[in-house]
């Protein structure tokens, strides 16, 4: 069966395909078949939960990217003989300067800005197709400010049900970590699980590597430091993985909240900028009659 719907990857993920193959392997093939539609639909309700909690946020900056386009190419450009006389004898505020200069180049070049973004566009797509591209872009989601925590713990969360799962089916730790590597999602976090199993396999425990990694948190680490001394290692990580996914759902709570505020502090400078920028020249105006 595993070989079969290895046949099939845009239906069945590599890790789906390693479970079955790992089921088949020890005889437990119900229950890896159950515990592969719980983590599909469970990750399926999460995805979900994600989408519906950053869609405000997108649609804000949707938003804030039309109202500044519109006022660049059609409200702007309404001013600008009101400012001629300043603008002859060099009097026009720095800030007018450069939102007419912004309003200009999105009228005459806003063809070659779309040209050069699409361009842009489809360059960083078919670079992050590479496995350079991949690895960057792994790395920017750990790192990511607000966003880097959400990721880390959601991998997490993943590993170590899925590692726990194995185990308590009576998969070998080396086979396992092989195995639940790939749920992370992330070629940062599973080169650290890798090199996570060759220690194990001179003999030493899971804790020590994955803590000299540096990209699991502390009280992870000795949670399954403690699992490993009491010898339920397999719960331990369930239990793990239950609190990392409630951790994920505060911390996307956190992001999204501090994100709506963020945005709607940039659109109204943004148009703030644009207020200052045409008032400043008639108030001068004013000042000089």
């Amino acid at each position: 069966l595993a070989e079969a719907m290895r046949h099939h990857p845009q239906v069945f993920s590599e890790l789906a395909v390693s479970m079955v193959r790992a089921g088949e392997e020890g005889s437990f093939m119900a229950d890896v078949l159950v515990q592969i539609a719980t983590f599909t639909d469970h990750q399926q309700e999460l995805q979900n939960r994600v989408v519906v909690t950053l869609i405000y946020p997108a649609f804000l900056s949707v938003a804030m990217t039309i109202v500044v386009t519109l006022m660049l190419a059609f409200f702007v450009p309404q001013f600008e003989p009101v400012f001629a006389g300043l603008k002859e004898r060099n009097e026009l505020p720095w800030a007018t300067t450069v939102l007419l200069g912004a309003s200009d180049i999105a009228q005459n070049f806003w063809l070659l800005i779309v040209a050069l973004l699409a361009a842009g566009g489809y360059g960083l797509f078919a670079w992050l197709k590479t496995e350079d591209g991949r690895e960057k872009l792994d790395q920017f989601r750990l790192r990511a400010f607000g966003l880097g925590p959400v990721v880390r713990s959601l991998a997490i969360a993943r590993f170590c049900r899925i590692l726990g799962t194995l185990l308590r089916n009576g998969v070998p730790i080396l086979q396992s970590l092989n195995i639940a590597k790939d749920s992370t999602g992330n070629r940062i976090l599973s080169r650290a699980i890798g090199s996570a199993a060759e220690n194990i396999s001179e003999g030493k425990s899971l804790a020590s590597p994955l803590a000299g990694s540096g990209q699991f948190p502390e009280d992870v680490v000795e949670m399954i430091a403690v699992g490993e001394e009491s010898n339920n290692l397999e719960q331990v990580l369930i239990n793990i993985a239950d609190s990392m996914e409630r951790r994920t759902n505060r911390l996307l709570d956190i992001f999204v909240r501090m994100l709506e505020p963020v945005l709607l502090t940039a659109m109204a400078a943004v148009v703030m900028f644009v207020v200052i920028a045409l008032l400043l020249p008639i108030l001068k105006s004013s000042s000089i009659m």
